[in-house]
């Protein structure tokens, strides 16, 4: 079964999307669906299991991104992760760094779509929650179309329903990781194409979506939107989404969304986290607002000092506040 939370969920981003990032969206968005960092089947088996899978309960609905290609290590690590409470597992078959490709994993998969589907097919067998795949359209000189539909065919007779489509091919070969996610031109409507034609399936849209608008106008041709960077650099826009995109809820403003954070961020300090290893993540909350820079600023001088706390977000909101008194003024 579908989580209804496919509908907006924000991407699996290395370095950024840890547990801290999640927790700042969920005070934004109390709907969309939040994914990890991708985390290797070696790292859930044998790395230190708490600091990369722990996550807060207020995270939920949230997914845990898999990188292997190996069944059985899928299949423990998925088992590993239902058993944690992780809504969904989800395999990645899109990244493109060179790191992925020499361990057989992510978006080099998208040339092994038999393999992809016996890895389903063991982390289907093995957890009562959803299994997902989130791949590419085809990896360097593979044919989309077919490329494409063979992998999602393969995984669907393997009981996989939702397929995350990132619209673009990846080039291993002559870009980095950066340029693979800019340079390789989008094909939204073969995504399209593939929800026509596979209409049973979940199909959700990833790639270059920059705004609920653009969101809100993919909904009209697939099930899901995924947002990335959009989310990350601005994640004022997820404060709208659950009005905008699930029709219910309330529209959360920047100062709100704050405020909603603040008990999280408390707990963390208290357990001795560092300030700045959450402020980091809202760093964009503010954008395009008056006071954004001294926002970005505080946070980022003050909060990375020893010992700092929630003053410097006091301070940082003050900050804001003076700027569009002035403005109004």
């Amino acid at each position: 079964m579908t989580h209804p939370a496919h509908r907006l969920s924000v991407a699996p981003m290395m370095d950024w999307t840890d547990r801290n990032c999640r927790a700042f969206h969920r005070a934004l968005t109390r709907r969309a669906l939040l994914y990890t960092e991708m985390v290797t089947t070696g790292a859930v088996l044998h790395g230190p299991r708490e600091r990369l899978l722990g996550f807060d309960p207020c995270e939920h609905p949230v997914a845990l991104q898999l990188g292997g290609s190996d069944p059985a290590d899928l299949a423990a690590s998925a088992r590993i992760g239902a058993d944690l409470g992780y809504d969904e597992i989800n395999l990645n078959v899109g990244c493109p760094s060179d790191r992925v490709q020499s361990g057989r994993f992510g978006a080099c998969l998208m040339r092994e779509p038999e393999l992809v589907a016996d890895c389903m097919a063991a982390m289907k067998a093995a957890v009562s929650v959803p299994v997902t795949v989130k791949c590419r359209i085809g990896v360097d000189d593979q044919e989309p179309e077919e490329a494409l539909f063979r992998l999602v065919d393969l995984s669907a007779r393997a009981g996989v329903a939702t397929f995350i489509v990132h619209a673009r091919k990846a080039w291993l070969k002559g870009l980095s990781p950066k340029e693979n996610r800019d340079i390789p031109p989008l094909d939204y409507p073969l995504v399209y194409r593939l929800k026509r034609e596979r209409p049973d399936l979940t199909i959700v849209i990833n790639g270059g979506v920059a705004s609920l608008d653009e969101a809100a106008a993919h909904l009209d041709h697939v099930d899901g939107v995924m947002l990335g960077r959009a989310a990350y650099h601005e994640p004022g826009i997820l404060g709208s989404a659950d009005v905008r995109i699930f029709g219910d809820g309330e529209t959360v403003d920047p100062f709100e969304a704050v405020e909603r954070y603040r008990p999280y961020m408390a707990d963390r300090l208290a357990q001795g986290a560092h300030l700045a290893g959450m402020t980091r993540h809202m760093l964009g909350l503010f954008h395009g607002r008056p006071g954004a820079r001294s926002w970005r600023r505080i946070l980022t001088v003050e909060g990375s000092k020893a010992g700092a706390g929630l003053e410097v977000v006091d301070a940082a909101l003050a900050a804001v506040s003076d700027a569009a008194a002035r403005k109004v003024a």
